[in-house]
């Protein structure tokens, strides 16, 4: 047997599957019933307009193929939804089964081959509605459903949404990696939701609402709990970031505890009030001119000084008192114009600047 046989034989005993067509009105049935689980997480992924979902809809009535979604078969044999999200929910909302508050019921548009769907709704006395025999058409339409069976690693469900949404997504690479570790802990998401969510972490990041809505925060909120634990080798070895970061996440969801969640939220709280309290714009450009800390939230005064300062404190080592004025050194240091100025990948940014903000707040 081959070296790639082997791997082959081994990855193949981690996943266990099943496939068959259920219709959209089988499918319905298994959402209401409790048996078909949509996590909050994911609701929040729900990004199509009504356009989008319009179209959707015209391709059920003249008989375009769906593709298959992907469920995977929690311990208790319900079905948790990994990838088809947008359909799944599509197919919900026309049907008001989703929270009305936050997706009221779809009152459909216009369509290349269906124009006379414009302001249609599923069923209603007062406005127009799909008939009775559309919405058995929509009911016993097939999906195709794939599905992961329980008793496949628990790495699986991370790991198959990375793969279906890694090629001509539109989400952020914190929106799919929420969607990928609601299903391992979704505890651990709701818990780093809510470090992203501090008082002083908020207020020192300020950043602009189109970079919330597709999670930034609770990225770098990630970024901090997963380097400042590295040292600083650790933290030159690194080759590609993203994937480093995804790897920590999933074990951190997989193995998250109440000692976890307080060693780890200690050093976050810790860090982020004691920046706040020395400069709410301690994380943005000193400007030597004006006197002040100047423009937007910098990756680079977060890598420096936010992780170097949560560095020190999980090393139980004591900073300088000061950190404003170790952050006016950080930005005089010679060599930052030329550093900043220069575009660098995320790699070799971090092995500059994450020992030089350690190396400055020790002093």
């Amino acid at each position: 047997m081959t070296t790639l046989d082997s791997e082959l034989e081994a990855a193949r005993r981690t996943i266990h599957t099943d496939g068959y067509p259920m219709s959209i009105g089988e499918l319905t049935n298994l959402y209401r019933d409790g048996e078909l689980v949509i996590r909050p997480p994911f609701q929040r992924l729900f990004r199509w307009d009504d356009s989008q979902k319009s179209r959707l809809i015209e391709s059920i009535l003249i008989g375009i193929p769906l593709p298959s979604i992907f469920v995977v078969q929690d311990e208790g044999g319900k079905w948790e939804l990994v990838d088809g999200l947008q359909r799944v929910s599509t197919l919900l909302q026309l049907q008001g089964l989703l929270d009305t508050e936050e997706f009221p019921p779809l009152e459909l548009t216009a369509t290349k081959y269906l124009p006379s769907l414009e302001g249609a709704v599923w069923d209603s006395e007062t406005q127009s509605s799909l008939t009775p025999a559309q919405r058995l058409d929509i009911k016993r339409a097939k999906i195709d459903l794939k599905i992961v069976q329980r008793g496949s690693d628990p790495k699986t469900k991370f790991d198959l949404f990375q793969r279906l949404n890694s090629f001509g997504s539109r989400l952020s690479n914190q929106e799919i990696r929420n969607a990928q570790l609601v299903g391992v802990n979704p505890d651990f998401v709701a818990w780093l939701s809510e470090l992203a969510g501090r008082e002083s972490f908020v207020s020192l990041l300020r950043l602009p609402d189109a970079d919330k809505a597709k999670k930034y925060d609770e990225e770098l909120a990630l970024r901090f709990l997963f380097l400042h634990t590295k040292s600083n080798k650790e933290i030159a070895e690194i080759r590609n970031f993203q994937d480093e970061l995804e790897e920590f996440s999933g074990a951190l969801a997989l193995n998250f505890s109440s000692d976890s969640k307080d060693r780890l939220g200690g050093v976050f709280e810790e860090t982020f009030d004691k920046l706040h309290a020395a400069d709410e714009d301690v994380l943005r450009r000193w400007d030597a001119q004006k006197g002040r800390f100047t423009g937007g939230f910098l990756n680079t005064s977060f890598e420096a000084l936010a992780v170097g300062l949560g560095y020190l404190l999980k090393e139980g080592r004591t900073p300088r008192p000061n950190l404003r004025e170790a952050a006016i050194d950080f930005w005089n240091e010679p060599e930052m114009t030329k550093k900043f100025a220069t575009g660098k990948s995320t790699e070799a940014r971090l092995r500059l600047m994450v020992p030089k903000g350690r190396e400055i707040l020790s002093s």
